[in-house]
């Protein structure tokens, strides 16, 4: 079984995989249905998803009408202003049939101006608020993609005690300097702060080439076995963070396996060789790639 973890301060013990329903926005709800039935067998107890997500809150209703009480239960807005976040958050709530989530997230906040809008009066931030005094939701995160989004979620932090944090984390984000120190000083404040920290993109690959293949995702995951395996090393064998599964459903299975095995140290070498190997880039690259 998968190791679990206190979530921050919410005095929920999570698996440290979480199930990333992204996975389940363009698929049936046969299909969803026997992802989820996976993710269940693993013990995975905690699930993430978004208004953004395609049919992924409509697909998660009908696993939550019988094990609501098993899981807990994250969605995100996408919306900057105060009517607009609150109206989203309303609307998962419809789609996915249930009547509080456990976290909302302020989904991406890392441009400035978008950054602005939603921390300031009148903003999304106003709307996660409300809906925590109105019982609708328990806790309140941020999330985000880029380069710079370590950097973003700390000036987050000085503005309001957010209760989760969401950001990439992989052996080649890791190997640019600068997201490392960016990371390391977000890891650092957060475990001073008792914020929970939820790293995606442990088996990404590198963005989509011009060759065909079955793209489940925005990026190309890895899918050598051994390579994915010691990816997903990488990243639990890192004491305080979580490790969010990917959006493409036919990995879960290699994923929540290498979670469940023993966390064996992985050296540097070995992954700078599945690096080169695999022609693994990083996602994002300040300056050059930074968003999606």
């Amino acid at each position: 079984m998968i190791e679990k973890l206190m979530f921050g301060g919410t005095a929920h013990e999570s698996t440290r995989t979480i199930f990333g329903a992204a996975a389940l926005g363009r698929v049936s709800q046969e299909k969803a249905d026997a992802v989820l039935e996976t993710a269940r067998e693993f013990g995975v107890n905690h699930i993430d998803t978004a208004a953004s997500y395609g049919d992924s809150e409509l697909r998660l209703a009908n696993f939550l009408g019988r094990h609501r009480d098993d899981v807990f239960l994250a969605s995100k807005t996408g919306d900057r202003t105060y009517a607009k976040a609150l109206a989203s958050i309303r609307n998962s709530l419809e789609r996915l049939q249930v009547e509080r989530l456990d976290l909302i997230q302020l989904h991406n906040l890392v441009a400035e101006d978008e950054w602005s809008t939603a921390l300031n009066p009148g903003g999304a931030l106003d709307a996660a608020i409300e809906a925590r005094e109105l019982g609708l939701v328990r806790f309140i995160g941020v999330t985000g993609h880029g380069s710079r989004v370590a950097e973003m979620h700390l000036k987050s932090l000085e503005r309001f005690p957010f209760d989760s944090v969401l950001l990439p984390y992989n052996f080649t984000m890791m190997s640019q300097p600068d997201y490392a120190a960016d990371f390391e000083a977000l890891l650092a404040a957060c475990q001073q702060r008792g914020v929970a920290v939820q790293t995606i993109k442990s088996i990404a690959r590198r963005r989509w080439q011009a060759e065909d293949g079955p793209r489940y995702s925005w990026y190309e995951p890895l899918r050598d076995p051994e390579a994915l395996k010691r990816a997903v090393r990488f990243v639990l064998i890192r004491p305080g963070i979580f490790l969010n599964t990917s959006s493409d459903a036919t990995l879960l299975r290699q994923t929540l396996e290498a979670a469940g095995a023993a966390l064996e140290p992985v050296a540097d070498s070995q992954l700078r060789d599945d690096a080169a190997a695999h022609q693994m880039e990083p996602l994002f690259v300040r300056g050059l790639t930074d968003v999606i």
